[in-house]
């Protein structure tokens, strides 16, 4: 099929490089001109395990290209997916300006049947909004249908997860646009789910919201084993075994960051209020979650007593491993509070750090770990990646003026450590 991606971003460049290498003719489109000039040199502008081979392979097959015209992305098309941003308003609620701004240029290219996809996470009703304002600016009265396809993609397993996938939802008014959305689908093997708009629609934001509760539930049990001696790995464990809970999204640490769970949590709660209901279990999902990053600023008081004028050195600055995001990132609030005590910092990432250079200040990066551990009274691990799985612990123990380590993310073994002789403090450990 021929499928015009509007938004060239995280899922809408995951999305087209992934229908194109099921076999379909696809152009991604952006105002953005620089990020454009940067694809069609086959530079993608952020890291994603993966996608740089996809996108230089399907644009050399001649089934991905990048363009800034949405006309001409527009008219070429059968399909076109809307995976524009839709950011946190300071009132909670998802802004979707630029879903209406690309629904009404849409409108306005159209040159015959389209159908119009939802794949940005926005508010239930949106697929309502998108039809009635193509309506209002379709002057040639084309034929449409407006179908809602949320994305699941995790960052830093995203082309998997497109390929991959746990189930398909697919949001539809028409027989005809289910048949065609379910046949662009038929080369991945997974469950379709198909409902209506608003169904679909609220599918993805009760996902996100019950997987933000699963790491906030954790985190809190945490809490309690610190307090009476118990390891919550170890009860993560015992609960994974039960089929009707499942192990993943139980490891406690230093809470979820990102752009989609805090923004779609605080979505949902405001959703929820605009229709009457108080959704108060999201609100203590979001308190804990605050909370954990405080509690690592906690422990570093416990092991250094005075901040003022220690050096901590900060492991992994993205929000999570296997990605350059710093959106939401639970070390800016972790630095920033540690800064304000009068502790200095140190920091190095293995992909983050150029993003990590324009969000934090008086900030040494460094380009290794063990010049981050040089000289420091305290390591503090913010970020799970494999790399700091196989540092040299002796040599780390030796550079740091202090051999303490918070481990935010429980990757080390506390008795390793501790035979070493550090002094280590994971969580709910």
């Amino acid at each position: 099929m021929n499928i015009c991606i509007v938004g060239s971003g995280h899922v809408g460049l995951v999305t087209g490089a992934c229908l194109a290498e099921l076999g379909n003719k696809l152009v991604c489109m952006d105002d953005d001109v620089k990020k454009i000039e940067s694809l069609n040199r086959g530079s993608i502008p952020f890291y994603e395990p993966e996608l740089d081979a996809l996108v230089n392979r399907n644009m050399q097959k001649d089934l991905l290209s990048f363009t800034t015209d949405m006309e001409e992305g527009v008219r070429k098309s059968e399909i076109i997916f809307i995976c524009v941003g839709t950011p946190q308003k300071p009132t909670g609620e998802a802004d979707s300006l630029y879903v209406e701004l690309a629904s009404k240029r849409i409108a306005k290219a159209m040159n015959g049947y389209k159908i119009i996809v939802e794949k940005s996470t926005v508010p239930v009703k949106t697929g309502s909004w998108v039809k009635s304002t193509i309506k209002l600016n379709n002057r040639n009265n084309y034929s449409f249908d407006v179908v809602s396809n949320p994305e699941f993609l995790r960052e830093g397993k995203a082309v998997y997860d497109f390929l991959h996938p746990d189930r398909i939802v697919l949001g539809v008014e028409t027989e005809m646009a289910a048949k065609i959305m379910v046949e662009l689908y038929k080369p991945i093997k997974a469950p379709i789910i198909v409902t209506n708009l608003e169904t679909a629609e609220l599918i993805k934001h009760a996902s996100n919201a019950f997987l933000a509760l699963k790491i906030s539930y954790i985190n809190a049990i945490a809490n309690i084993c610190e307090k009476v001696g118990a390891d919550v790995t170890k009860v993560a464990e015992g609960m994974g075994h039960d089929k009707r809970i499942r192990r993943e999204f139980l490891d406690a640490g230093i809470g979820y960051g990102g752009y989609c769970l805090p923004k779609d949590v605080a979505a949902f709660i405001r959703m929820a209020a605009d229709v009457g209901c108080d959704f108060e279990i999201l609100k203590a999902v979001q308190k804990i979650n605050e909370n954990q990053r405080h509690q690592i600023v906690n422990k570093a008081k416990n092991i250094l007593w005075n901040l003022n004028g220690k050096i901590i050195g900060v492991l992994g600055l993205s929000y999570k491993a296997d990605t350059d995001d710093m959106r939401e990132a639970p070390s800016v609030d972790i630095i920033r509070q540690l800064q304000e005590a009068g502790a200095k910092i140190k920091a190095y990432d293995p992909k983050a750090m150029n993003n990590a250079k324009e969000v934090l200040h008086d900030v040494e990066f460094c380009p290794d770990p063990y010049q981050v551990a040089k000289g420091a009274d305290l390591l503090v691990l913010v970020t799970e990646w494999d790399e700091f799985k196989g540092l040299d612990l002796l040599k780390i123990k030796e550079l740091l003026t202090t051999p303490a380590i918070i481990d935010g993310r429980n990757m080390f073994d506390p008795a390793k450590l501790k035979e070493l002789g550090f002094i280590y403090q994971g969580v709910g450990r």
